[in-house]
Formats: structure tokens, sequence, C-alpha cells
């Protein structure tokens, strides 16, 4: 649903600058200053004793690792520049590298507005299918990270494979997620491989990728390290974000916020090289400010943008890959809040060059719950970010100075091979903005419920698996956990 062409995806961009260069350079040497002295506490004991055996000093008490300076750098050379999240038909790869920019969802939503009634309710595996048959359709939305928890799934070592194995059913575009268990990623890993026909193309071609996660201040925790660990050893891409809220776990000024964020995950890709050298590690940002009446984690602020698009620029000092955050609202309805909260960030997290904005769409409720009708809106915004991040093409051919020469004052272009031969690229042509003039206005053809409208076309689709068939029965039946999932 866009007008967006394929060699649109991964645009690159630098027209957002927060930081001056010589402001780079500080938080780049502060965040490696942090590490040295200070450290970070490793309780994965994984990660803990590969650290230790590449040469950080480490107390065994307190499980506080320091990190030198020159691993660090190391770490830092050793892991891979560009990635490439591949998608399965190859039309949505999405390559992280330099200040190219790609976007996709987010946030492990526990609610959904539902479809039907507009309430908020828990999420289920239906509503990963739909969420997933969505994405499938948006054309600015490049990969899908599973955006939502599945509440009717028992076992938590359960709940990865149901997210990825209805995911990949349902769409073709890269998919990303988070993971609840270490027993449940080795089943998502297992099941990837099945897909891509054994484990040397899943590595040489991985259509899924994971997100662990840095607790902030400076924490790597057993569960999450040890599950980063463990697919640095797969030698498949894993994001180690980190999330540091302004005066609660990180300090109060928007600097400080960036050196924690970079110092965290500079942290996280120190582990994963210091496990595997070479594994393709992602950093990630996903920090924001609160509010300041509750101390309640915001989505929506305009520092939160600031933020990341800091971030982005650090990152890209040390020439890593980055995952993002954008998009995000505090809104608890698709209404004018929800619009300009998300436009904001994304427009300037996208302007930074920062590699790959997730959250992008459909989230909203400081990051709690999804919208089916915001995700379609949010592909609406996305479109115009890659508008303007397309810019503005100047040539003899689109300056068109002989062309008006040789028409003279008081002539139109209508009818001109030249309008006909741009027309259709120059501009971004929406399909939800409703530009009818006052007296053709209609009842109920505003720009929500066309995407309202949208969102029920694909519902009154027939699901279509996106898995060969074979294979996708071998694997419900060698992973009878998976729940059939009724569509939402």
């Amino acid at each position: 649903m866009s007008n967006a062409r394929h060699k649109d995806i991964g645009l690159s961009a630098s027209l957002y600058r927060p930081l001056s260069g010589a402001d780079v350079e500080k938080i780049a040497e502060a965040a490696l200053k942090v590490l040295e002295q200070s450290g970070m506490a490793v309780y994965s004991k994984t990660g803990f004793d590969a650290l230790r055996d590449a040469g950080a000093p480490v107390d065994e008490e307190e499980r506080i690792v320091r990190f030198p300076r020159g691993l660090v750098e190391d770490a830092v050379a050793s892991n891979p520049s560009s990635i490439t999240l591949y998608s399965r038909d190859g039309r949505n790869d999405v390559v992280l590298e330099g200040t190219r920019v790609h976007y996709g969802t987010g946030g492990t939503a526990l609610y959904v507005l539902d479809p039907d009634n507009g309430y908020r309710r828990k999420a289920e595996v239906r509503d990963v299918i739909l969420n997933a048959r969505i994405i499938d359709a948006l054309a600015n939305v490049h990969l899908h990270t599973i955006n939502v928890f599945p509440h009717d799934v028992a076992d938590i070592d359960d709940i990865d494979v149901n997210r990825f194995f209805h995911s990949l059913d349902c769409t073709t575009k890269h998919v990303m997620g988070g993971i609840y268990s270490l027993a449940g990623c080795k089943k998502v890993i297992e099941m990837a491989r099945r897909i891509a026909g054994g484990a040397d193309a899943l590595q040489s071609r991985p259509f899924v990728s994971f997100i662990t996660l840095i607790i902030s201040p400076f924490k790597i925790d057993d569960r999450y390290g040890e599950m980063t660990c463990a697919l640095a050893r797969e030698g498949l891409p894993v994001v180690v974000p980190t999330e540091p809220i302004c005066g609660t776990t990180s300090p109060v000024t928007l600097a400080g916020n960036v050196l924690t964020h970079v110092a965290e995950t500079l942290g996280g890709i120190a582990m994963i090289q210091a496990v595997h050298k070479g594994a393709p590690g992602i950093c990630g940002s996903v920090g924001s400010i609160p509010d300041l009446k509750t101390m309640n984690h915001l989505g929506g602020p305009i520092e939160r943008a600031m933020i990341n698009a800091a971030v982005a620029q650090v990152i890209q000092y040390f020439q890593l890959p980055l995952y993002s955050t954008g998009g995000t609202t505090d809104a608890k309805a698709v209404n004018t809040q929800a619009a300009y909260e998300s436009a904001m960030s994304s427009l300037l997290v996208a302007m930074s060059g920062a590699n790959y904005i997730h959250d992008a769409v459909g989230l909203m409720e400081s990051d709690l719950t999804v919208s089916y009708d915001k995700l379609v809106v949010d592909n609406e915004i996305l479109g115009m970010c890659q508008r303007v991040l397309r810019g503005i093409e100047v040539s003899d051919e689109t300056l068109a100075a002989d062309l008006m020469i040789a028409k003279g004052p008081g002539q139109d272009y209508l009818v001109e091979d030249h309008t006909i031969r741009h027309m259709r690229q120059e501009f971004f042509m929406p399909h939800l903005a409703n530009r009818k003039k006052r007296e053709a206005l209609q009842a109920d053809d505003d720009s929500l419920s066309r995407a309202r409208k949208f969102v029920q076309g694909i519902r009154d689709t027939k699901v279509e698996s996106r898995l060969d068939g074979k294979v996708r029965q071998r694997i419900l039946h060698d992973f009878p956990k998976i729940l059939p999932g009724r569509e939402g």
C-alpha cells in the first residue's frame, strides 16, 4: 500500500545532525572511558568467562567486568560493519550499514486495540498472525519485528516458536523478534534451519534475527546474556539494545543518556565478539525520558527522537550497524497526538541515518499497545519520510531549463512529455489522505476510515501460508505446542 519503489529500500540520509563532529568524538571517548574504568555487571557465565579470557579485568565476586579500550576497539573492528537481514523472496533485503535507513514494527506490545470494537485487550496468537499479514502488504515497512506478546501461549518456552512460526507463515519479509527463553530460542533456530534447508543455508542468508537486552544501568543478566552468547555462537544476527531512561537509569541530561546508550551497547558488542569473533552483532537504542510528574516511561516525546538521532551519529562514528527507535506515541487512540508524535519522531530519526528504525508502525500508549489502524496510517507517514530522504534530484533533465526556454512565458506544462515522464515518480502519492475539495467530501472517507477499510480487507482475505507446504506440515508435527491461532 504505497507508491514506494523497490529501489527506495535503504535510502541514505544524514540530514539531521543534533551533534557536532566534536560532540560525537567526545561521547565516543567518554563511552570507552566508562567501560574501561567502571565496566558492566555481567551475570551470564558464558559472557563473563569469554570477556575474562579475552583479557578483561574482572571481579569474580561482584561479577563486574571492566573493558580495556583495546578490547572494545578490537571488538568494533571484528564486528561486521554491514549486516544484511534477508527476506525470503529477495524483494525486501535490508542492508544495515552507514546511513542507510529502513523501517519496521516492534515493541512486543502486551495489548492490541481489537479491530471489531476498538477496545483494548490482551494480545493473542491470532494477533501475531494479523499483524504479520498486514505488514506483508505495507510497502514502506521493510521488515517485521514481531510486535505483540501472545498471552494464550501457556509455557514461556513455547512463546518464541509460536511468535516466529506464525510470522514466517504470513510474511516473506525478514522477521526479527525478541526472545523469552534459551529453550525457545533454540526451537526457533531449529525451525528456521528447516525452512532454510539447513544450518549453513540459514547462516549464509539469515531471514530471522533476534533481540536480547542490556539492562540499564550497565547490567547484562544471566537470561539475556546467555541467549546473546548462544546466538553469537550460531553466527546469527543479534541486537543488543539498551533502554536507559533520563533521570532514572541514566543521568537526566540528554547527553548523559546518549552516553549510556553508546557505552552499554558497545559492551554488548564486545561480549558478542569475545564469544565468537566476527559474529553479526547489532547495536541498539530504545531509551527515552520520563514523565516528570510520575516518572513513568514515555513513548512519544520529541527528546526520544533527538536521543536516537544522536546515538545514530555516534554509532556511525564506530561504523557499526544500528537498531534504533521512532514512530512511537503516548496517545491511547489513533488521534491527533498519535499522528504528530509518530510523524515527528519517525522523520527526525530517519533523517539521522539510523539503519533500522523499529517501533515505527502501529505502536502506541507508551509502547504497550498495537493498533491495526495505526499500522496503516504509519505506513503512509513512512512513505512521506522516504520522499524526504530521496531529496530533490537536480540534473539538466529535472531542471528542464531548455523546456522553459522553448515554451516561453505564459505557457503551461500539462501535456508536455516531460510532465508525463516525471509526474508519477516525483511526488509522494498518499493512499489515505483525502485531498478532495469540500464539495466532494463523503461521510467516512477520511484517512482513518480508509485505514480501517484496508485492515478489514486483509481480514476478509483468505489466509495463505508463505511457507513450503511439506516443510510447514513437518514443523507443525514436530512442534506440537504451536497453536493454530484463529486469525483476528
